[in-house]
């Protein structure tokens, strides 16, 4: 244990006062939104209090700094104290948290990013630790710093496995940089939790995934100064038992009012009585500011240190192609970094691995893990993390990869193995829903290189690209079309066979690619003529160029894909029956 130095009466009744004006700011809130989540807030008031004005280190008025500590608001319903707090530290304006959940505020019911003080959208339960986990592992050996991350769970999403697989990652990896709070409140939604106030119980399984695990009286400030000081040689869990909706005499420990903000007179009658438990106390409490010791980091543009050396009609995979372009772009910043889910010598991110060890995540089989990590890395544009398995499994992290649009986070996902191409696996192994579930990310950029020319540009761009990147990438050898001088960009396509009298415009992507340009040899041997079209990003799609060649087919296009029918490119229908 660190030297811990009893804090004053004094600064724990400010401690005790700050926790009931969190109480009072998250009912004002709710009440004036009609809607929001009151109980869940009081729940976790001494928390907010001792956590942001006794242990973390921080500048208030720059929430992003790289040497700030984290916060990861993993209850995310629980929003209003959260704002409350930023007010309490002198960030928003008391009045501001009136508009919560109005159109034209961005104090939205669930934190987001546009607000400056948080790094990643929450909201869907389950998903905060695993990014946190992200932030730790950056802080511990990336930028080898001081700041410290803190991740408050409410005890309803403990049954959510993603914790879980984030709780084995933070254990096998050391992460004593890494503090979460579990708000043991009792009460669920619409029931009791599980295992109710049985703290007990969650302290063993936290200490059983390899935590140090503490109980605590979550409503005690002085308990929780003393605990936050506890550090140890491996992640911290604080199981704080507390009362959903403590303050609120109505709400405390009731079910039917999650969700539920008072009525006007309720509230009136309950701030009256919050207030009274305000001593009058002239001590104000600033939190201590941070260590400046987070190297400066800069990740605009990554370029690759040398054009692509592969030679036209040799053969290669596209996911072999993947990792040798990962190294390559490894060398050209500390900062790209590689993630998998057990399977790179599979996905070939091992060739990253070898030549950058320090830089490879190994994640094990924990998809919705390895993606929630892989946001926590890029949090604060820290890193450039590409996380890769095959693409079929990407399925199971599909909330935690709409979620990390939502947090608007640049990851790259790289799906290996895709389509009915990879032949006697069979189909649980055949990424055959990817484009259509990437496609469906209002952020995402979707790339589907066919070679290992564009495979090569593909992660170029992407590195270099805003928002949700995906990159499909196939099990077979197949040849080397592109010279390596070609210019690539995103949502520009390639005319890679054609003739002045081409009867049909063939549209393939991959493997179809090389399927459609040997079909085109084939036919033109029967004096059928066929242009071929490689779209290279199929989010966005070239549709100019698609229908501009369509036309001069007349009308006649073509599309081979190695996807079920439901992802097919229906933008290209949709313009040609615009057209």
């Amino acid at each position: 244990m660190e030297d811990y130095h009893k804090p004053d009466q004094q600064t724990l009744q400010t401690l005790r006062n700050i926790a009931n004006r969190l109480r009072i700011n998250s009912i004002k809130a709710t009440t004036a939104a009609g809607s929001g989540h009151p109980s869940s807030c009081c729940s976790a008031a001494e928390i907010m209090s001792v956590l942001f004005f006794h242990t973390m280190k921080y500048k208030p008025e720059d929430p992003r700094n790289p040497n700030n500590d984290r916060f990861v608001l993993s209850k995310g319903h629980a929003a209003p104290v959260l704002y409350a707090v930023w007010a309490e530290a002198g960030y928003l304006k008391e009045s501001e948290l009136l508009n919560l959940r109005k159109i034209d505020s961005v104090l939205e019911g669930h934190p987001v990013p546009k607000q400056q003080f948080v790094d990643v959208a929450t909201g869907s339960l389950g998903q905060g630790l695993g990014a946190a986990c992200g932030m730790a592992y950056t802080g511990k050996y990336f930028d080898k710093a001081s700041y410290r991350v803190y991740c408050l769970l409410g005890d309803g999403e403990l049954s959510e496995g993603a914790v879980w697989e984030a709780m084995a990652f933070a254990s096998f990896y050391q992460l004593d940089n890494l503090v979460a709070i579990l708000d043991i409140n009792r009460l669920g939604q619409s029931d009791p939790t599980p295992l109710q106030h049985q703290v007990e119980k969650y302290q063993r399984r936290c200490e059983a995934f390899g935590w140090n695990a503490i109980v605590v009286d979550g409503h005690s400030v002085e308990e929780l100064c003393k605990v936050f000081c506890q550090a140890k040689h491996q992640p911290t869990a604080i199981i704080a038992k507390t009362i959903k909706g403590k303050g609120i005499p109505v709400a405390e420990d009731k079910l039917g009012w999650h969700g539920k903000p008072l009525p006007k007179d309720m509230a009136d009658a309950v701030l009256k009585e919050l207030h009274s438990r305000i001593l009058n106390n002239n001590k104000r409490l600033c939190p201590a500011l941070p260590i400046d010791d987070a190297p400066s980091v800069n990740i605009r543009n990554i370029r690759m240190p040398s054009p692509p050396s592969y030679k036209p009609g040799e053969k290669i995979a596209t996911r072999k192609a993947y990792g040798v372009a990962l190294a390559k772009l490894g060398r050209s910043s500390d900062r790209v970094i590689a993630l998998d889910g057990d399977t790179k010598n599979s996905t070939f991110s091992e060739i990253f691995k070898n030549e950058h060890p320090s830089r490879y995540i190994e994640c094990y089989i924990a998809e919705q893990n390895m993606v929630g990590v892989a946001v926590g890395c890029a949090a604060r544009d820290r890193t450039v993390a590409f996380a890769s398995t095959f693409a079929t499994f990407f399925t199971r992290a599909y909330d935690q990869i709409r979620m990390a649009a939502i947090s608007e986070s640049n990851i790259n996902l790289v799906g290996s193995h895709c389509g009915i191409s990879i032949g006697e696996d069979g189909p649980s192994q055949m990424g055959l829903e990817d484009l259509a579930m990437f496609r469906a990310i209002p952020t995402a950029t979707v790339f589907y290189p066919c070679d290992g020319v564009s495979t090569e540009k593909a992660v170029e761009l992407a590195a270099n690209t805003k928002g949700i990147c995906f990159i499909r990438t196939s099990r077979p050898e197949n040849t080397v079309i592109y010279n390596n001088n070609e210019d690539f960009r995103v949502g520009q396509a390639k005319v890679v066979y054609q003739s002045k009298d081409d009867h049909v415009t063939v549209i393939g992507a991959g493997v179809t690619l090389h399927e459609a340009l040997s079909a085109a040899e084939q036919l033109k041997k029967e004096r059928i003529n066929i242009r071929v079209i490689d779209p290279f990003t199929i989010k966005p799609l070239d549709a100019k160029t698609i229908l501009e060649h369509g036309k001069a087919t007349r009308g006649r296009i073509l599309t081979v894909e190695d996807h079920y029918y439901e992802g097919k490119t229906e933008q290209i229908g949709a313009h040609k029956e615009n057209g």
